[in-house]
């Protein structure tokens, strides 16, 4: 398409080629994980909670991992492929409440939303204080999103893919009466199950589901926060040629990212409104540097000065770990950072204080940390 090639050349003006940099290293804080997909950490917690895919969520304490699950949900989840329990969320005051919630696959292949409570022993969940927010029927395997995350207004957000297949065939992601296909965002602290807030963009717009935050996602299989800015950074797995990553200054509202109109930068189907219309993503790489991008986080932490204020990403493919600042409306500073492999990358994580971790599927927990006689 004519739009595509003058996007792509746009792009190649903004964002250079990454560049090769020395100055951390991966350290290896647990194996023997069972396809670990996601971790997390209650505020202020020296512990690591990391999401077993076939349906557990295990504890990392002082760089042991416990043999015992903080939570075991296998006799309810479906796992495999993209099917799963995927991810974990701590409330703000988890240390007053003991409240957690989960993303996971249903056995009838369908996301539940759901809230758990710690038991009297902090190190295990209770599995029977389940209490269910959202059901939400999926009608493929594949492209279930799955990330839960409280933001730093407090709400618990939720990132559902298009319902799967293969180009979003039933249009749902543009579809206002759909939650696939889009960023959700909910009040879990008054309601029941949960109330929606009273700033959600489509709260009182007829035919749009009020949960809905934004439109147009394709997979957004992970997302985040900016802890210093509260900028909302949201890495979409791309179709069959372009990867993204979008970026909304101070998690601006009721934004639509353009699938399946486009692809990236690109058009996708014959017939697009005006492109526009649409948010361009911050980044964009093709399927010749990778086939599926993880989202990682901008970190805050202290130990690597060099990586403050920069976003960490991957691919599930390539392992490599990039990172770029996001300064004015797009990415600069493009780097891919000289580590060894850590494999499959399937998430990144923030210790309880926000030191980052690489997640890797083939069983690793990783620490990033600044390399040994690097000068930082």
């Amino acid at each position: 398409m004519r739009y595509a090639l003058a996007a792509l050349a746009g792009w190649l003006a903004l964002v250079p080629a990454a560049a090769r940099s020395e100055g951390i290293e991966l350290e290896v804080v647990a194996s023997g994980l069972d396809r670990p997909v996601h971790l997390a950490a209650p505020p202020g917690d020296a512990r690591l909670f990391v999401v077993e895919q076939p349906g557990r969520i295990r504890i990392i304490r002082g760089g042991r991992l416990l043999e015992r699950p903080f939570l075991d949900l296998t006799d309810r989840v479906r796992w495999g492929g993209e099917r799963g329990l995927l991810s974990v969320a701590f409330h703000p005051r988890y240390a007053e409440n003991g409240r957690l919630f989960v993303d996971y696959t249903d056995r009838r292949g369908d996301s539940r939303i759901e809230r758990y409570h710690v038991s009297a022993d902090p190190d295990r969940a209770d599995p029977a204080s389940g209490d269910l927010l959202l059901h939400i029927h999926q009608p493929y395997a594949n492209h279930n999103g799955g990330l839960v995350l409280f933001g730093p207004d407090g709400m618990l957000w939720i990132g559902m893919g298009d319902g799967g297949a293969g180009g979003d065939p039933h249009g749902y992601a543009q579809d206002p009466a759909s939650l696939l296909g889009k960023l959700l965002r909910i009040d879990v602290d008054h309601g029941r199950p949960y109330a929606i807030p009273r700033d959600n963009p489509f709260r009182d717009r007829t035919g749009y589901r009020p949960e809905i935050w934004a439109l147009g996602l394709r997979n957004p299989w992970r997302f985040s926060f900016d802890r210093a800015t509260g900028d909302l950074y949201i890495a979409d797995v791309g179709q069959d040629r372009w990867e993204e990553v979008d970026v909304a200054p101070g998690a601006a509202a009721g934004l639509n990212y353009g699938w399946n109109w486009m692809e990236g930068e690109h058009g996708f189907r014959e017939g697009a409104p005006d492109p526009r219309s649409f948010v361009r993503p911050a980044l964009e790489y093709g399927h010749d540097q990778g086939c599926s991008i993880t989202g990682g986080l901008v970190y805050r932490g202290e130990r690597v000065p060099a990586l403050a204020g920069c976003y960490l990403f991957s691919d599930y493919c390539r392992g490599w770990i990039r990172s770029f600042r996001y300064q004015g409306d797009r990415a600069v500073e493009l780097r891919e950072w000289r580590t060894a492999s850590p494999g499959r990358v399937a998430s990144f994580g923030e210790d309880g204080s926000g030191e980052a971790y690489v997640v890797s599927y083939d069983g690793r927990v990783y620490r990033i940390a600044p390399a040994r006689g690097a000068g930082m």
